[in-house]
């Protein structure tokens, strides 16, 4: 089960208008929710490069605490080239190990590498699709599965609507809030975000800061 993704931003920015919009309808229909910002304080609006970039740093940040995902990151985009597509095919696996990527991290940046300078993965495209469909396109590429193909839609994208399936965190923190014995399962979770829709995003997002404020370590970008 992956957990949340990491990498974040030194300072939030400032919540687009139609996330305060989206926010707002969110609360109101849902008293829970609602109880989130007056407790945890003003939500920070994370964000991802749309881009070849963002989905190398999901990939970098997968399965690994906050705080090591942003140290392989910091090493890892320092080495010349390893942003676009075509320089990162050229670096060598040594070094690709010396910044802190597993063998299977390798491999796995390497088959987005691949996928994009093909053009079977065509991410000006991608953008243009729908959410199933971009998550599909994105979750086919080793590696990308969907819940690193929905983080990189709800973070990279922006999409408003979008639940990343199977993520520690927003499970551990929909129980805190509810007060729940047990976690819902991944399954449960899918359902029940269900009744967020169409601002799915925006309740995980808020999910994620209920997290750090309960538990006082970072949950995940949301």
């Amino acid at each position: 089960m992956p957990n949340s993704p990491s990498g974040l931003p030194a300072a939030p920015l400032l919540l687009p208008d139609w996330a305060e919009a989206g926010l707002i309808a969110l609360e109101a229909r849902h008293p829970d929710l609602a109880r989130i910002r007056p407790a945890a304080g003003p939500l920070p609006w994370r964000r991802r490069d749309p881009g070849f970039a963002g989905l190398l740093r999901t990939i970098c940040a997968q399965m690994i605490s906050n705080q090591a995902a942003g140290a392989i990151w910091a090493r890892f985009s320092a080495l010349p080239g390893a942003l676009t597509p075509a320089g990162l095919l050229l670096l060598e696996e040594d070094a690709l190990r010396g910044a802190g990527l597993s063998r299977p991290k390798v491999a796995h940046v390497r088959a987005l590498a691949a996928a994009c300078t093909s053009g079977a993965l065509d991410l000006d495209a991608v953008a243009l699709l729908p959410d199933a469909e971009a998550i599909a396109a994105i979750a086919c590429i080793p590696g990308l599965g969907p819940w690193s193909a929905s983080v990189h839609l709800l973070f990279g994208l922006q999409r408003p609507d979008v639940f990343p399936p199977g993520d520690v965190a927003l499970a551990a923190a929909l129980a805190s809030l509810r007060g729940l014995d047990v976690r819902p399962s991944p399954k449960a979770l899918v359902a029940l975000a269900e009744e967020w829709k169409p601002w799915r995003s925006l309740a995980a997002r808020l999910l994620w800061h209920h997290w750090r404020h309960v538990t006082g370590r970072e949950a995940g970008e949301g």
